[in-house]
Order: structure tokens, then sequence, then C-alpha cells
């Protein structure tokens, strides 16, 4: 059990780490341009995402609660 707990604290941090490459993809985008080298069109991707679950109705509606679910309450053991 200490070795699913070792790999759950794992993909926590590897998930801790992504979301903060995406906010500071994000900062980076508002601040440089749209087009960054390294971090692609970021904010171009998140509009087409959000249009998409808007384009969605109720399945964009339950596909966003799934996807809020998912994210909060993240704890790195």
């Amino acid at each position: 059990m200490d070795a699913l707990q070792r790999i759950k604290g794992w993909i926590g941090s590897l998930t801790e780490i992504g979301l903060m490459l995406l906010a500071l993809a994000i900062v980076a985008a508002l601040l440089v341009g749209a087009n960054l080298p390294f971090f692609g069109n970021v904010t171009n991707n998140i509009m087409t995402l959000v249009k998409a679950l808007g384009d969605g109705g109720l399945v964009g509606l339950i596909t966003l609660g799934v996807i809020l679910w998912l994210f909060s309450g993240r704890k790195v053991a």
C-alpha cells in the first residue's frame, strides 16, 4: 500500500506542476503575445475548449463539472 500512496503522490505532484506550467503559459501569452515558442498557442486552445463545452449544452456542463471535480481539493502527499 505504501507503493500505491507513493504513486498517488507522484501523480499529484505532476498534476500540480502541469497546472503551474499552464498558469505560466497563460501569463506569458498575455504579456508577450499569442504564439510562444515553447508553450504554443495556449490561450487559443483554452478558448477552443470553453467554446466546445459551451456548444455541448448539458453534456458540456456535465463535462465541466467532472473537470472541476477532478482538479478540486488536490493535496500532494
